[in-house]
C-alpha cells in the first residue's frame, strides 16, 4: 500500500468519529442540562513511544505510520448552559457548572445529572427519566413539605466523570465527591438549565467534518489511480 494512504485513511476514521460525536451533540441540543462533547487529535507517535517504554519493539510499519493522526481523547465541555425560568416549582437549575443532582437509576446504581426537571411519581421525587432523586444519605425523597431541603447536591470535577445513558454521569474510580450539608444557594427553583450545545457552531463542525472526510477519500482515490497508471506502464514496458 502507498504510504500516503495511511494518514489519509486514519483521517477518514477520525472524521467519522467526529461526525458521530457532533451528531450526538446536535441530537441533544434541547436536552435539559446536557453538556456537549469535543475531541482532541494527536498522532500515533505518542502511542508508539508509550509502547516502546513498555518493551514493545517497533516494526517497519510502525515507523512508517508513527505520524498518522489519531483521535486522542474525548472531553466534556463543562460550560454552563443558559438558565431558563419556567415558573414550575418542581424545576431546579444548579448554580455552579460543576455540581450535580444525585439520582438512582432503574438498576439501583447511583449516578449524577444536571437535569433538574423533576416530577412526583407515587409520592416520590423523580427526574425526567423516572429515576429517584436522592438525599445525602442516598434515600429517595418523599414529596412532602420541606422536601426541597432534602435534595442532594454534590460537587464533582468533570475529569472524574464519564457520560452514561439517559443524560447521566458515572464517577470514575477514586473520584472525589463533595456533598454539601445543605443545598442553600446551590440551586434555583422554578428554572431549568438548557443544553450548552451551540447549534450553529455544531452545524459548522458537521460540515467541516464532511468536507475533511471527502477530501481524504478523493486523495486516496487519486493515489489509487496513479498507482494503476504506473503499474500499467511498467507492464507495457516489460512486453
Amino acid at each position: 500500500m502507498n504510504q500516503g494512504t495511511y494518514p489519509l485513511a486514519a483521517s477518514m476514521v477520525n472524521q467519522i468519529n467526529r461526525l458521530d460525536m457532533i451528531s450526538n451533540n446536535l441530537a441533544n441540543s434541547n436536552t435539559h442540562g446536557f453538556k456537549q462533547e469535543g475531541t482532541t487529535e494527536g498522532s500515533f507517535n505518542y502511542y508508539l513511544q508509550r509502547a516502546q517504554q513498555e518493551g514493545f519493539t517497533p516494526t517497519k510499519i510502525n515507523e512508517v505510520t508513527n505520524t498518522i493522526p489519531k483521535m486522542d481523547s474525548k472531553f466534556i465541555n463543562s460550560e454552563q448552559g443558559p438558565i431558563m425560568p419556567t415558573g414550575n416549582t418542581l424545576d431546579f437549575a444548579l448554580s455552579s457548572p460543576d455540581t450535580f443532582f444525585k439520582v438512582q437509576d432503574k438498576s439501583g446504581e447511583i449516578v449524577y445529572t444536571r437535569d433538574g426537571a423533576f416530577k412526583i411519581l407515587d409520592g416520590l421525587l423523580v427526574d425526567s427519566n423516572g429515576q429517584y432523586v436522592l438525599t445525602n444519605d442516598n434515600e429517595p425523597i418523599v414529596a412532602e413539605e420541606e422536601f426541597i431541603n432534602q435534595i442532594s447536591v454534590v460537587k464533582i470535577d468533570y475529569k472524574d466523570l464519564e457520560k452514561y445513558k439517559d443524560n447521566n454521569y458515572k464517577v470514575k474510580d477514586n473520584a472525589t465527591i463533595q456533598a454539601f450539608e445543605t443545598n442553600d444557594g446551590q440551586m434555583l427553583q422554578g428554572a431549568i438549565e438548557k443544553s450548552n450545545v451551540n447549534s450553529v457552531a455544531a452545524m459548522v463542525g458537521l460540515i467541516d467534518a464532511h468536507r475533511r472526510f471527502d477530501q481524504s477519500q478523493k486523495a486516496i482515490k487519486t493515489i489509487d489511480e496513479l498507482n494503476g497508471r504506473v503499474i500499467e506502464k511498467i507492464g507495457n514496458n516489460t512486453n
